[in-house]
């Protein structure tokens, strides 16, 4: 039951941290978003609704096409993941706390704070094991299905959202292009920090074999 609670616990504030990084950076959407955001802005501009239904639905597509191609990553963590990042995000935005476009060097603060956070927050989430992103899921069933390797068939499925995004008139600046390159060496970071603390708190690391001298 602990253990259940503790990973739990990690996968819910990973969860609820990437909304809060995901406003932050909607809120200065001007200087370019995460491919996948680029989309949910793109769509919201064009038909409506909120920018975090258009993620649950989104989110939602690419499970349902990664449930035919390869279902072996797919479980409980990864509906949830696709369900409730977009309705935290739309929480935050409608708290309406987090301060608007300044266009002067206060955004690059806060975009710069938002994509920590959302690099912090994959690493927490995913290291509660409960289960990966929609996303990743398909990234990773992409590459074992087109024996890609997982950067290969990231960059081509973040190519082909950003290419959409780019029709639909998203929100794309030179940040949009750096994502990558600054959020995947953080969340490796944090997700082998949050691992071993959640090891921790468990007992999981006690249990764990001395190295051999």
């Amino acid at each position: 039951m602990k253990n259940w609670i503790i990973r739990y616990s990690f996968f819910f504030a990973g969860l609820l941290l990437f909304g809060l990084g995901n406003a932050m950076a909607v809120k200065v959407k001007y200087l370019g978003l995460h491919p996948w955001e680029v989309l949910n802005v793109a769509l919201f501009q064009k038909f409506g609704f909120t920018i975090g239904t258009w993620s649950v639905l989104v989110g939602l597509l690419v499970l349902c096409v990664a449930w035919f191609v390869n279902r072996k990553y797919i479980n409980i963590g990864t509906f949830l993941n696709t369900l409730l990042i977009g309705p935290f995000m739309d929480f935050f935005l409608w708290l309406d706390f987090i301060p608007e476009a300044s266009h002067a060097w206060q955004d690059y603060a806060q975009l710069s704070a938002a994509i920590l956070i959302t690099s912090i927050a994959g690493g927490l989430y995913v290291a509660g094991g409960v289960g990966a992103g929609p996303r990743d899921g398909f990234m990773l069933s992409l590459s074992e299905r087109t024996k890609l390797s997982v950067s290969q068939a990231r960059i081509l499925v973040e190519c082909i959202v950003l290419g959409i995004g780019f029709l639909l008139s998203g929100p794309i600046g030179v940040v949009t292009f750096l994502y990558t390159f600054i959020q995947s060496p953080i969340f490796q970071v944090t997700l082998r920090w949050f691992q071993k603390l959640r090891m921790l708190l468990t007992g999981e690391l006690a249990t764990q074999p001395a190295p051999k001298q």
